[in-house]
C-alpha cells in the first residue's frame, strides 16, 4: 500500500481527505497484521487497506487476489472455489465484495467525466414472445413481449454511459435523458 495516497477517513477531521504526506497521519503499528496510521488531528485510527476491497478480510490476500483473477479471466464461481480451495459460498461473497468495490471506483472515475458528444440510440428486442404474438393475460405482465434498450453512448471513449431496458415509452426516453445528464 502507498503511504502517500492514505489520509484520515473521519468526515469531521480537519484533514480528512488531505494525503499522508500534507496531513498529520503517523504510522501507528499494526492490528491483526495490517499496518495502521494515526490521526494526530483528531486521533482516528486508519487501516492502511481502508477504502479498498481488502479492508476487513478475514482471508489471506494472497488468496483473494488468486479467486480475483481467476474470476476475471471468466472461470465459473465453483471452478473459481475449486482452484483456490474455498467454498462456493466464500467465492459468491468475494465477487459480491469486487462488484461493489468496482462500483465506487467507476463512480469516483466518473465523477470528472468530461463529455463533447454523447449520441443516443434505442435497439428492440424481445422477452419470450413478440408482442403480436402475445395472449392477453401477459400483455397485462408488461415483462412479456417487444423490449427495448435505450444506450447513452460516447464515442470517444467507445464507452456506453447509461442504459435503461423497458417498453418504448416516453418515461423510458426520460429516464435515460436523466441519467445521461447525470454523468455530464
Amino acid at each position: 500500500m502507498d503511504w502517500d495516497s492514505l489520509y484520515c477517513p473521519n468526515p469531521c477531521c480537519h484533514y480528512y481527505g488531505i494525503t499522508f504526506k500534507r496531513s498529520w497521519l503517523v504510522r501507528n503499528g499494526s492490528s491483526r497484521g495490517q499496518k495502521q496510521a494515526l490521526c494526530g488531528a483528531c486521533g482516528s485510527s486508519v487501516a492502511l487497506r481502508y477504502g479498498t476491497a481488502y479492508f476487513a478480510l478475514d482471508a489471506d490476500s494472497s488468496i483473494f487476489e488468486l479467486a480475483f483473477r481467476a474470476l476475471a479471466e471468466g472461470n465459473s464461481i465453483r471452478g473459481t472455489a475449486r482452484i483456490v480451495e474455498i467454498d462456493p459460498e466464500t467465492c459468491r461473497d468475494w465477487l459480491e465484495r469486487y462488484a461493489h468495490h468496482c462500483r465506487l471506483v467507476m463512480l469516483y472515475l466518473w465523477r470528472e467525466l468530461h463529455l463533447e458528444e454523447c449520441q443516443l440510440d434505442e435497439l428492440w428486442s424481445f422477452v419470450h414472445t413478440k408482442e403480436a404474438n402475445l395472449a392477453a393475460a401477459k400483455r397485462i405482465c408488461q415483462t412479456y413481449g417487444d423490449a427495448w434498450v435505450w444506450i447513452a453512448f460516447a464515442p470517444p471513449w467507445r464507452m456506453v454511459i447509461a442504459f435503461v431496458v423497458g417498453k418504448r415509452t416516453q418515461e423510458n426516453a426520460n429516464l435515460l435523458q436523466r441519467a445521461r445528464v447525470a454523468c455530464q
